[in-house]
């Protein structure tokens, strides 16, 4: 008689998951907000909305990854600040539009489940829901034996905001004459690193414990910071301030990202070298002898947020960013555009 095989025999185990789960629940634990219904472990995430202090709530949602960066958390076997990152990618994208963020959700898939693994990753996204003020209401961990290479994984994410329909944030009240902000990235953040990979490992050799002076650490430390969560700091001005338009700078960079949320009307000038650019990017440019158009498209090159804001409110909002130890910097104007002329130009 043959022996009966099981699903953990081909490389699933339920048991092992079921066990995870008792995990994920103190980790969701630590960022509870109220609207949160029930605990982890259902068949769906409830959530309560009830928004007093809005007359008309819309919500607003994103879904994102961490893209090639997760390599770096293979390289260095470190896991514990990739779910950060899934967290900022999703939320930044809801708060440029005036959004508060209310919950997150998370698919974690892995060939062959790593409890501790699994537990580092959503660790870091517990860490970065408590960053954003959000709360960890659910998600997905799958196992899928013959789909990864063994210690390999993805992530994706999904955040859901709210806001009141007369404080969306859309743009439509910039004007000609207004000042953009721009506050300070963390460093590479999470896009670029399919080109970043390819000249830091490729091209200059290097390796990821190799201690980089420029740096002042080690290549792999550089590369894994987390991605910085402005809800916290966004809130505050949002709260107190004409805001009239926010870009996230992702892929695409400064110049793709601004046109997002500036009216076609209107042109942005850019103030050259009016901002501090951390060492990493000029390590990638000059190593791949990289144009500095490209690098513009690809890196966020030390400005991670940018704020459209009246002229006449940038005095307070630098003074407030700087009490909250924000580093911000005036990077340029918007002008008026005419017709065949390119949207972003520089000064």
């Amino acid at each position: 008689m043959k022996k009966p095989i099981t699903y953990a025999d081909a490389g699933v185990d339920i048991d092992k998951g079921n066990s995870l789960v008792g995990r994920i629940k103190k980790i969701a634990a630590q960022t509870r907000r109220p609207g949160v219904m029930g605990d982890i472990g259902g068949f769906g995430g409830l959530f309560s909305l009830s928004v007093d202090d809005m007359e008309g709530p819309v919500l607003v949602s994103s879904t994102d990854g961490v893209g090639t960066k997760l390599k770096i958390a293979f390289m260095t076997g470190r896991h514990d600040t990739v779910g950060i990152d899934l967290v900022a990618m999703c939320v930044n994208d809801i708060i440029v539009q005036g959004a508060r963020p209310l919950f997150f959700l998370d698919y974690l898939s892995m060939g062959r489940l790593d409890s501790d693994l699994a537990t580092a990753v959503i660790g870091g996204i517990g860490q970065g829901c408590q960053q954003a003020g959000c709360a960890l209401i659910g998600g997905e961990t799958a196992e899928m034996p013959g789909f990864y290479p063994d210690g390999e994984y993805d992530l994706a994410g999904f955040a859901v905001g709210v806001v009141d329909n007369t404080k969306i944030v859309d743009g439509s009240e910039i004007r000609v004459g207004h000042k953009l902000i721009g506050l300070a990235s963390s460093g590479l953040h999470s896009n670029g690193f399919s080109l970043a990979r390819k000249i830091c490992f490729e091209v200059l050799g290097l390796k990821i414990d190799d201690q980089v002076p420029e740096l002042g650490k080690t290549l792999g430390e550089e590369l894994l910071t987390p991605t910085r969560i402005y809800a916290e700091t966004l809130r505050h001005l949002l709260r107190d301030f004409p805001i009239h338009g926010l870009a996230h700078i992702t892929g695409g960079g400064i110049p793709d990202n601004i046109v997002r949320v500036v009216p076609d009307a209107c042109g942005v000038v850019l103030y050259k070298d009016s901002w501090s650019v951390p060492p990493i990017f000029g390590l990638i440019r000059d190593g791949g002898n990289v144009s500095a158009t490209e690098m513009m498209r690809t890196f966020n090159n030390g400005i991670g947020m940018v704020a459209v804001v009246p002229e006449g409110s940038v005095g307070e909002i630098l003074e407030r960013l700087s009490g909250m130890k924000e580093q911000a910097y005036v990077i340029g104007e918007i002008v008026g555009r005419k017709k065949g002329k390119r949207h972003v130009q520089w000064a």
